[in-house]
């Protein structure tokens, strides 16, 4: 099967949408898929790193058993100007809008998760909806398999605003972890990241582990104690290995899960990153509390089968036919 995947990444997008449609995409060529990217070269963006993990970059619609699009700045109606493309068209989507797509995956929760689709999707659309179908690199779930209890101390902290942090959240999070101290303290950024020199000399200064674009995020976060981070796919990763964090919100599509997550006792929700500051950050390390987030983020994220979207993604043509 032909796969073509629409995403792109940027310093305003972020990273999030192309590095879940990497984890697509490889899982997809493990099973002899032969799947290419579409992805615009804006500032930010991962093409390069496309590149490296073995998959090639296209710069117009081409022909195709299957488009993946995973991509908010695109709607129904650029959808179904591709059709004359595909036989089939998969849609990512996490905001609930509407689309001509024969198969939608949102795996956020939400409160009307199961139901916020009714009447926006083709009658004979598959839809993929909730935690059940989390997007998952094979490091997450082999650190799953090692989850260690965790205790109410915390002393090891772990720091992750996102590949591009295009609010400037870390730079706050380092203000406000002046004066305090841990016995390991992890900042992670991305490639995209327009402050990671500033960061960077700021962790050597301070004796912090620093990170740029790596492929052990779910080994830091297993080993973590707490974490500060953003809402969106970060906040479901940190759920599904048991750590308890807490969420900036940084974009609209991150709004309503995380405040249903914070609902649900799974994160501490700091919301929106207007209102939040270097004194929010200070706030919240004086009076950290785990309050069994870590076991409710496990239960929530729990999943007898995992990679049950893969199934659904490779007898698409099988099921609509």
């Amino acid at each position: 099967m032909n796969v073509i995947i629409r995403v792109d990444a940027s310093v305003q997008i972020g990273s999030g949408h192309v590095v879940r449609c990497l984890t697509i995409a490889k899982k997809l060529h493990e099973t002899g898929c032969h799947v290419q990217f579409w992805m615009e070269p804006l500032e930010g963006n991962l093409i390069e790193l496309v590149a490296r993990e073995g998959f090639s970059n296209i710069t117009s619609a081409k022909q195709a058993d299957l488009y993946i699009i995973d991509h908010y700045q695109l709607d129904k109606e650029w959808e179904q100007s591709i059709r004359i493309y595909t036989k089939k068209i998969a849609v990512i989507d996490d905001l609930a809008r509407e689309h001509d797509c024969d198969l939608l995956l949102d795996q956020n929760a939400v409160s009307n998760f199961e139901t916020r689709y009714d009447g926006k999707v083709p009658e004979y659309c598959i839809k993929l909806l909730g935690p059940k179908y989390l997007i998952m690199r094979d490091e997450f779930i082999k650190e799953r398999k090692k989850l260690r209890k965790r205790d109410d101390k915390v002393g090891r902290l772990l720091v992750f605003m996102g590949g591009t942090d295009p609010t400037n959240e870390t730079m706050k999070v380092l203000l406000a972890l002046e004066g305090y101290t841990f016995e390991h303290v992890d900042i992670v950024v991305g490639n995209g990241n327009p402050q990671k020199k500033k960061i960077e000399e700021s962790c050597k200064q301070r004796g912090y582990h620093y990170h740029c674009q790596i492929g052990y995020m779910a080994k830091l976060m297993q080993q973590a104690d707490f974490a500060i981070g953003t809402g969106g796919s970060s906040m479901w990763e940190r759920c599904y290995v048991g750590l308890p964090s807490s969420a900036t919100i940084v974009a609209d599509n991150q709004s309503s899960t995380t405040i249903y997550a914070e609902q649900l006792g799974v994160v501490k929700n700091l919301g929106w990153h207007e209102q939040v500051t270097t004194e929010t950050y200070k706030e919240l390390l004086v009076n950290l509390s785990i309050m069994r987030m870590s076991e409710r983020g496990l239960q929530l994220t729990a999943n007898d089968k995992v990679d049950v979207w893969l199934h659904e993604f490779l007898h698409l043509n099988k099921r609509i036919d």
